[in-house]
């Protein structure tokens, strides 16, 4: 599976989709954020998604540099929240030490 391309032209920015929260689920965040000064583990909810799985801290400077660097694209997005939480959770297996 890959998950980013050299060329950003075939890997395309696409829009957040509401209802998703894949990124603030799926993957392991290690560095503090409010509310949880040791992160959280892959698979569990961050504690700032809302209703409607948007990030309640977004603009927040306290907000994790991680949170900041993962730009949806269609390559960790794919076509639906489901195939984001799967393509997140490959690499955050692939990416452990």
């Amino acid at each position: 599976m890959t998950f980013f391309s050299t060329a950003a032209e075939q890997d395309p920015v696409v829009s957040c989709r509401p209802h998703c929260g894949a990124c603030c689920i799926a993957p392991s965040i290690s560095s503090p954020l409010p509310g949880m000064p040791d992160g959280k583990p892959a698979g569990m909810a961050c504690l700032h998604l809302d209703q409607q799985m948007r990030c309640r801290i977004f603009a927040d400077p306290a907000r994790p540099a991680v949170c900041d660097s993962l730009q949806p694209r269609w390559s960790m997005c794919g076509d639906g929240p489901r195939a984001a939480s799967m393509n997140l959770a490959e690499l955050e297996r692939l990416t452990m030490p």
